[in-house]
């Protein structure tokens, strides 16, 4: 996600290169990122906080919060966008000191080709160009919305695991068209074009998916048939159930912290 974030900031000259700095704990990781991105490595946290006025916070859980500790000293009166999963607004304040303004941040994979989805909210002390920045920042990798903290977990549950529940959908059309006598790879090709053109259908034209749908269902119809079969097999309800899931998940990590 960080390569995401840095190479998106750069392609839409939202930020200039020479604005953007990097860090890992692995240090060619980060002269891999900085070298591709045409950016700039630095080896320690402690210089990153030292020169940067905002920065994103791109650790796992267990690693998040002993970052911000560590690095309370440099960070005062800064920003930290974090986009680590399940840590609650409090508890990343905490870690980071009062002086310390918040934003969390929930984006998803499809990031990484520019087609991201993401939601932020705003710690106590974060301001309204702190509240800019970040849509600028995660604009440039796809769409951004503002939301309570209380709703981040649904957006976790919703677009933060939805690809995945979008490739299941992918596979299993691929494997209907195998079944029917499709080759593999024609099969796939279909099946990921048909996904990704319907999505683009609801975006671009604004109309209800509902509307979109009685539009290709014909009385009597092929559509028709394989809507009755779905519904049948109860597809909708699983994906309810699913989001549910997820959501409740994520609001059991925070709880948790």
């Amino acid at each position: 996600m960080a390569t995401a974030l840095v190479q998106g900031a750069v392609s839409s000259r939202a930020f200039a290169r020479e604005d953007i700095l990097v860090c890992d704990a692995i240090p060619d990781v980060a002269a891999k990122l900085a070298g591709a991105a045409q950016v700039k490595a630095v080896a320690k946290n402690e210089e990153l906080a030292a020169k940067a006025d905002a920065l994103v916070l791109c650790v796992k859980p267990a690693d998040a919060l002993e970052a911000l500790r560590a690095l309370r000293d440099g960070t005062k009166g800064k920003l930290v966008i974090s986009i680590v999963a399940g840590l609650p607004l409090a508890a990343l304040q905490e870690a980071a000191g009062s002086k310390v303004r918040i934003i969390r941040v929930m984006p998803n994979t499809p990031a990484l080709i520019h087609r991201g989805a993401a939601a932020y909210a705003l710690g106590k002390t974060a301001t309204a160009a702190d509240g800019a920045l970040t849509e600028s920042l995660f604009g440039a990798v796809g769409q951004i919305v503002k939301v309570k903290e209380e709703l981040l977990d649904v957006v976790t549950g919703l677009s933060g695991s939805g690809p995945a529940y979008v490739y299941l959908v992918v596979e299993a059309l691929s494997d209907a068209g195998v079944l029917m006598g499709l080759p593999r790879d024609l099969s796939l090709k279909l099946a990921a074009q048909t996904v990704a053109g319907a999505a683009e259908m609801v975006i671009e034209t604004g109309r209800h998916p509902a509307a979109l749908r009685d539009e290709v269902t014909s009385p009597g119809g092929t559509t028709i048939a394989g809507l009755e079969a779905l519904e049948a097999g109860a597809v909708r309800s699983a994906f309810l159930s699913a989001v549910r899931a997820a959501t409740e998940r994520a609001r059991e990590l925070g709880a948790s912290k």
